[in-house]
């Protein structure tokens, strides 16, 4: 496939479930260039069929080995499973350092499996910037499942519940505290609690802590017709696995059929369109800084002004301004 071809000509490929065409749209969103951003458009009109599963939890708390059973049972029942696994960036290269693609490399050449590796490359949140963009590119290209799995997270990176119809967070024991989601601050964004490596002797005792807390009130904002549950699982020996699979099969109906569920598409919506406007701000102001900011950093130099009037000014004069050229057509479309 020649680098010629429009990324608008992929969305036909993308449907068709290409490989290689799939991998390409992906690429070209996470470079952020204007010209993915009518394909990205048609493909999110396109999408909507998959059940998005967001997963988080601490470094450690073995995420990405759940993910392949997770995959592995899923398959096992006829789906296809889409996985973007969210790894810190290189402090080298700013790629993905691919230690989930490893951990999964035994699922690398099953045909209803697609893996995709994607770097932060500094993005808050715990998700990399094309993330939401994959997903859907993902579910347009006939995957059922797409699990969503975040770099491991701390007190401000939760953004996977605003990005997820179902949010699971992965406890495990013996890493330094019992419960260890409470000090993350992410008990509260599960829809379903996991606690890994059960077949440890200490596990037993971060279970009933977890169930503990929850019991105690910190869900209490959410005592709704959903009730959370706490499912202890071990990759080794697969206990707990097919209970997980119950859960999420419970939760994706609750979505479906509850005002709830409804309540959390629309939040899905509204962080979608606050995290694309911010993207498109960014590269704006990326723009602007690269057209202006040297003659302004010349004056700050030589002191003859200070840093927040000079900043005042880049953004007056650059920022809130739209250049003609990057006026979007599509925004004239009703």
């Amino acid at each position: 496939m020649s680098r010629a071809v429009a990324s608008v000509a992929l969305v036909d490929r993308v449907q068709a479930g290409e490989p290689a065409a799939i991998a390409r749209l992906i690429s070209r969103a996470e470079s952020g260039a204007a010209e993915v951003h009518e394909a990205l458009a048609r493909i999110y009109k396109l999408a909507g069929a998959a059940h998005v599963i967001g997963l988080t939890g601490v470094p450690g708390s073995g995420k990405s080995t759940l993910v392949g059973k997770l995959t592995e049972k899923l398959r096992a029942k006829g789906a296809k499973v889409g996985i973007v696994a969210i790894d810190p960036s290189s402090p080298y290269s700013g790629g993905a350092i691919l230690g989930d693609r490893i951990r999964m490399s035994d699922m690398a050449n099953d045909p209803g499996v697609y893996i995709r590796s994607m770097a932060t490359r500094g993005a808050t949140g715990g998700m990399a910037r094309a993330a939401l963009d994959a997903v859907d590119i993902l579910d347009v290209a006939g995957f059922d499942t797409v699990i969503l799995e975040t770099v491991g997270v701390g007190q401000d990176e939760v953004e996977i519940v605003r990005a997820s119809h179902t949010t699971i967070v992965v406890s495990a024991p013996g890493l330094g505290d019992e419960i260890q989601a409470i000090k993350a601050g992410i008990l509260e964004i599960a829809d379903i609690h996991v606690v890994s490596k059960c077949d440890r002797s200490d596990a037993n005792r971060t279970l009933i802590d977890l169930k503990q807390m929850l019991t105690l009130g910190l869900r209490a904002a959410a005592k709704s017709a959903w009730q959370l549950p706490v499912v202890g699982t071990s990759t080794v020996s697969g206990q707990g696995i097919d209970e997980l699979i119950v859960a999420i099969e419970q939760h994706r109906r609750f979505g479906l059929e509850s005002e709830a569920g409804q309540q959390r598409r629309l939040a899905i919506a509204q962080f979608r369109l606050r995290k694309t406007a911010d993207n498109l701000l960014l590269d704006r102001f990326g723009a602007a800084i690269a057209r202006a900011s040297a003659p302004l950093a010349a004056k700050l130099m030589r002191r003859e002004a200070d840093p927040y009037s000079l900043a005042n000014e880049l953004l007056n004069s650059s920022l809130l301004r739209e250049p003609d050229h990057e006026q979007d057509p599509r925004s004239k479309i009703a």
